[in-house]
């Protein structure tokens, strides 16, 4: 089972997740946060990103057009103009292309505002600042039916790997169309979808939530995601492309020291066998074979993490020393005030 992540720590989650800076807090520290439900969060922080893309002007691609014009412009398209009857007024069908606001991008932006300008569930007013906003995107895009967009409009767009609030809006309109509304025609449609019951989806951004942290909130390590290789044999070469990959969340680094840092998005760090409460086996041995297969510089210590985001009461804490490297097992309670997340994350690896 998975924990339930307030809506007040899920808005940190999705910022740090996808390299956004959190806003200043509208909210006091341990207060309730500002929405209430996971759909109006999303259409939150759409209305942020699509101001800030239209404030500071939408990515720019190369679109090709073909129209009617009196000028030349591009290419001539010889047979229908002549189907048309054309040259002889002086006009001719051009295909062109044109430098501008990136049109699948702005037609996903206003695909997605519309759909939640038309959900119920909505606050009325949440729903027409949507609706204005809207209206304002370039090109008359804002006026586009609304519909799901394809999968291959949404590989597209990922594969033009932007950055700043054009990628953060981009992974927004991803998760309202796959994980927070339900599919047209599916049983249940009017419902709004919790996507925090998605646990393959959590776990990721819970991941991405903890490695950004760290890269954006301490200087002391260098953090990255990195694969390890085996320290193996074999009689045939081509038996170690057998072997599976090791590639750990979170890896943070510096002259002294080496963690791997290894995230499980379980709702307790410990399970009941045999009438006792133990550790997830599975878990503890994926991060001994990473520490053992590891070949840390001379001087370097190596040691290993296992964080769960479990708000167990008392917090779990357990440290041990498996061969020769340090290991630790703690858990992160989300359902805290943010400061206190951000602190006991800086505390885990000080």
């Amino acid at each position: 089972m998975a924990p339930t992540v307030p809506l007040a720590t899920l808005y940190y989650l999705l910022c740090y997740a996808w390299n956004r800076l959190p806003e200043p807090a509208d909210w006091a520290p341990g207060g309730s946060a500002p929405f209430h439900s996971p759909l109006e969060l999303l259409a939150q922080l759409l209305l942020q990103a699509t101001r800030r893309l239209l404030r500071t002007g939408l990515p720019l691609a190369f679109e090709e057009h073909e129209d009617v014009l009196g000028t030349l412009r591009g290419r001539v398209a010889l047979g229908p103009s002549l189907a048309r009857g054309l040259l002889p007024q002086g006009r001719a069908v051009c295909r062109f292309v044109e430098l501008g606001p990136d049109a699948p991008l702005a037609r996903l932006l206003a695909a997605t505002l519309a759909a939640l300008a038309a959900r119920p569930s909505l606050p009325v007013a949440l729903r027409r600042e949507v609706q204005h906003l809207r209206r304002r995107l370039p090109g008359g895009l804002a006026l586009a039916p609304a519909g799901a967009p394809s999968a291959a409009l949404l590989g597209a767009l990922r594969r033009q790997r932007w950055g700043g609030e054009a990628a953060f809006a981009l992974h927004l309109c991803e998760l309202v169309w796959r994980h927070a509304l339900p599919a047209p025609g599916a049983p249940g449609r009017g419902r709004v979808l919790d996507f925090r019951r998605d646990e393959p989806l959590m776990a990721r951004l819970f991941e991405q939530f903890v490695r950004n942290f760290y890269r954006r909130e301490q200087r002391q390590y260098r953090v990255f995601a990195e694969t390890i290789a085996w320290q193996a044999q074999a009689a045939a070469p081509a038996d170690l492309d057998l072997l599976p990959t090791m590639l750990t969340d979170t890896t943070l680094e510096s002259p002294a020291r080496k963690i791997i840092l290894d995230t499980k998005y379980y709702a307790a760090a410990l399970r009941p066998r045999y009438d006792r409460q133990r550790l997830i086996a599975p878990h503890l041995y994926q991060l001994f074979a990473y520490l053992q297969n590891q070949a840390p510089a001379p001087g370097q210590a190596l040691e290993g993490i296992l964080l769960y985001p479990a708000a167990a009461a008392p917090p779990l804490d357990a440290r041990y020393t498996l061969g020769t490297h340090p290991v630790r097992v703690a858990t992160l309670d989300l359902h805290q005030p943010w400061p206190g997340i951000a602190a006991d994350l800086l505390a885990l690896v000080a």
